[in-house]
């Protein structure tokens, strides 16, 4: 439950995001949505977590209340969403992706908007053709540990080992770890 003073903090916070969000076309317009959520991530401590949530509240597809974000952290895209209570740590960069209620997401993690968002033409360069950007769906509860890349589903509940690299769907309440993640036999065994 919130207390009066972060219901007030939360609210100025909304109040003094509001021009920013105007500016961004309130996620419309990608480079200012882009400048403000680089520019907003810079701001250390809680101030700078309830400018952020702020921020998303109005440029995001749905932000959730209680939530938290740290230094660094921000959505390259405004075709994402966070539910209730959910905790993001510092220096986090997220691509499109929902997150559930009540996950915890550590420092340094990425969750990319899939694992085919560059492509190479004939000749071995880079090209813009044939990308691929999926929206990644990560469930409720979820605990995703330090330094994890994300590039693939996470079901409710799961766990991810800290410096994992998911490439697969997760299934629900599962813990994995490793790269590329996956179940080991001493966590199968821990969990029996």
């Amino acid at each position: 439950m919130r207390s009066s003073a972060k219901r007030v903090a939360a609210a100025v916070a909304r109040i003094l995001m509001f021009p920013l969000a105007c500016l961004a076309g309130f996620g419309r317009w990608y480079e200012p949505y882009l400048f403000f959520a680089q520019a907003l991530a810079l701001i250390p401590a809680r101030l700078g977590s309830y400018f952020r949530i702020a921020y998303y509240s109005f440029t995001l597809e749905g932000a959730g209340v209680d939530s938290h974000m740290g230094f660094g952290s921000y959505f390259v895209y405004p075709d994402a969403s966070f539910e209730d209570e959910v905790g993001i740590g510092a220096y986090c960069v997220l691509g499109q992706v929902d997150i559930g209620e009540g996950t915890q997401i550590a420092s340094h993690v990425q969750i990319l908007s899939g694992s085919k968002q560059h492509r190479r033409d004939e000749a071995g360069r880079l090209t813009d053709e044939g990308r691929v950007f999926r929206r990644i769906a990560v469930g409720a509860q979820c605990w995703i540990g330090a330094g994890v890349i994300v590039m693939a589903n996470l079901g409710e509940g799961a766990t991810i080992g800290s410096g994992s690299v998911v490439t697969r769907d997760v299934p629900i309440g599962a813990t994995v770890s490793g790269n590329p993640a996956r179940t080991s036999a001493l966590v199968e065994k821990t969990l029996s």
